[in-house]
């Protein structure tokens, strides 16, 4: 199969499709420094639409806000990229769609944007079930280090596949 994408990113959304067909779960995914990078590995498989339902590309703190209602002053208080935001980020992504599990990711990329608290390489995930209980909170920092904006991306959106897993 013909892709630009990463031959691992492929195989993990592959991995992802295949799991969720085989427990009947359909997914969604609320993005901001992967850029729709994980909605484009999971649509670049053949009958993604069996499992992959809707995927937000909330870059900018006003799409949050707006297209995934994600309260200002949750971005505000604790900033866009904190367990909070996704959290939030993860279970509107559930309230908006009919998906049983959503993955958030909000991070730093880089090179800029960066903070003593918050260096370039951080990124936050939230993943959020239809269902489960909105105070058992299921969000994690990982700090992938400055290995550029690519690298950053591309591990991002390999946690976030791994997480979207049965």
């Amino acid at each position: 199969m013909e892709t630009v994408l990463p031959p691992e990113l492929v195989e993990a959304a592959r991995r992802t499709i295949e799991a969720n067909r085989a427990a009947g779960r359909r997914i969604a995914v609320a993005e901001s420094c992967t850029g729709g990078l994980v909605a484009a590995a999971l649509t670049e498989l053949p009958g993604a639409s069996d499992v992959f339902e809707a995927g937000f590309v909330t870059y900018s703190n006003e799409a949050k806000a707006g297209l995934l209602k994600v309260s200002m002053d949750v971005i505000d208080t604790f900033g866009a990229v904190s367990i909070a935001t996704a959290w939030s980020m993860a279970r509107q992504a559930l309230e908006h769609t009919g998906a049983d599990v959503a993955v958030a990711i909000t991070g730093v990329a880089g090179p800029g944007g960066g903070s003593a608290k918050k260096p370039v390489g951080t990124v936050v995930f939230a993943c959020a079930r239809r269902g489960g209980d909105p105070a058992d909170i299921q969000a994690d920092r990982k700090d992938f280090g400055d290995q550029g904006r690519g690298g950053i991306r591309l591990q991002a959106a390999l946690c976030a596949l791994e997480l979207l897993l049965p």
